[in-house]
């Protein structure tokens, strides 16, 4: 069921994506050359105790995971796009980065992602997470009443398209509000038009996702990481909005960040 969500409502899932916004920040900051994921996950596991919060991840079972995640945020390397399970990893130079994360405070959850390269910098990987980001700004803009759900798959396919990348439809941005997965599921792929019709107090989590060179996933002997299919790299990129009256509102929005997190 799709439950619209009043201003008050809103403004409540705003608090929390403020924190999630506080949270990746902090992480992208300590994401370093010689840091293990691990150390990440800590981190991010004492600022949710810290502030209170509710981990969206832990013991989350869902049909396509293997067994409960016993972590608090996605952390995923290189050729690992999604899901990614916290582990023995220490960053090196030149690596790609996904962090995605969700948490709940006093109820009301928030969901974003981001992706950074630590280190040295190659263009082409600058090149896909602009992608990312650029279609999720597409698909922000058009998150407007009247506009159909078909408009916001259509969006993040163009920018997909105009920089040559293919677009998996498996995974892709949900519904979100009480819960961090709900109905609509929103493909990163679609046509204008079609659909269900936006409506104010709609909240979405938008989330384009990209491998360079596949549109096929395989998963980690872990039962989480998902993978592009022929090892290329991959970028994430994702914000809770709500659809109002007005212009889409961003609740999970951080302040500018760069790309590239300098070694």
């Amino acid at each position: 069921m799709i439950e619209l969500k009043t201003p008050a409502e809103i403004e409540r899932m705003h608090v929390a994506g403020r924190f999630v916004a506080e949270v990746l920040t902090e992480v992208g900051r300590l994401a370093d050359v010689g840091v293990n994921l691990l150390d990440l996950e800590h981190h991010a596991r004492g600022m949710i105790k810290q502030r209170g919060a509710e981990s969206c991840y832990w013991d989350y079972a869902p049909s396509f995971g293997k067994g409960p995640f016993r972590n608090v945020i996605c952390l995923s390397v290189n050729d690992a796009v999604l899901h990614g399970l916290p582990h023995d990893y220490t960053l090196r130079d030149g690596d790609v980065l996904s962090a995605d994360l969700a948490v709940g405070i006093d109820g009301w959850v928030a969901d974003s992602a981001r992706t950074i390269v630590v280190g040295t910098a190659a263009e082409e990987d600058l090149r896909i997470i602009r992608a990312t980001e650029e279609a999720l700004e597409a698909a922000i803009e058009v998150a407007r009443p009247g506009n159909r759900l078909g408009d916001i798959s259509a969006a993040i396919w163009t920018v997909a398209c105009d920089y040559g990348y293919p677009v998996n439809t498996e995974f892709g941005g949900h519904g979100i509000g009480r819960t961090m997965h709900g109905e609509p599921h929103v493909s990163n792929k679609g046509r204008a038009g079609r659909g269900l019709k936006l409506r104010p107090g709609l909240t979405l989590a938008l989330e384009p996702w990209l491998a360079r060179t596949t549109d096929q996933i395989v998963y980690d002997a872990d039962g989480w990481t998902i993978r592009s299919a022929d090892g290329s790299r991959t970028a994430h990129s994702e914000h809770t909005v709500a659809i109002t009256d007005d212009a889409p509102l961003v609740l999970t929005r951080r302040d500018a960040e760069p790309l590239r997190k300098a070694g």
